[in-house]
């Protein structure tokens, strides 16, 4: 894993495989509570479900994650309670009209946990306080993470996921 540019309210981190993807995504997800909104943005492949996986193992969720392309929304449920709420807005036709109808703004307000694949999609339904997260592809095992945090909350988690990963080195 190398380390990259950082500032209050940005940083950049580049994985060199799958696991490592997911362990990145673990350590975010030991750090959420509920309320929390992750915005992933990145191609096709980019690592955005692995990513999501890390972050369920993190909350303590057994269950397996698989992308919700075809069903919208997954929901999992952690040990102590927590939710875990992964959106993938992806086959979303008119997806701003179609996330109001399935009451995503709402959720985005709720106590679960929510993480949504293909965010800009549907920019206009997230909450201000948000924490962003563009992953592009390096190459066929490399991913650089680019988390820029929206907001109070999204600056403290930010912050805490910065220093569990430099604590792990």
């Amino acid at each position: 894993m190398r380390i990259g540019a950082e500032n209050g309210n940005m940083w950049v981190v580049e994985t060199e495989s799958e696991e490592e993807t997911r362990w990145l995504g673990e350590q975010l997800g030991v750090l959420l509570q509920d309320g929390d909104v992750i915005a992933l943005v990145g191609s096709l492949g980019a690592g955005k479900t692995r990513f999501v996986q890390g972050i369920a193992r993190g909350m303590g969720i057994q269950r397996p994650v698989t992308s919700p392309t075809f069903v919208l929304m997954n929901v999992y449920v952690a040990a102590d309670g927590r939710t875990l709420c992964h959106v993938d807005c992806y086959r979303l036709t008119d997806a701003v009209e179609e996330g109001y109808a399935l009451g995503l703004d709402q959720a985005f307000r709720g106590d679960a946990v929510c993480v949504v694949e293909w965010a800009e999609r549907i920019r206009p339904l997230l909450p201000a306080d948000r924490l962003d997260v563009f992953i592009d592809v390096v190459d066929d095992h490399r991913r650089r993470f680019r988390f820029l945090a929206q907001g109070p909350q999204a600056r403290q988690r930010l912050a805490s996921l910065r220093s569990r990963v430099k604590s792990s080195e």
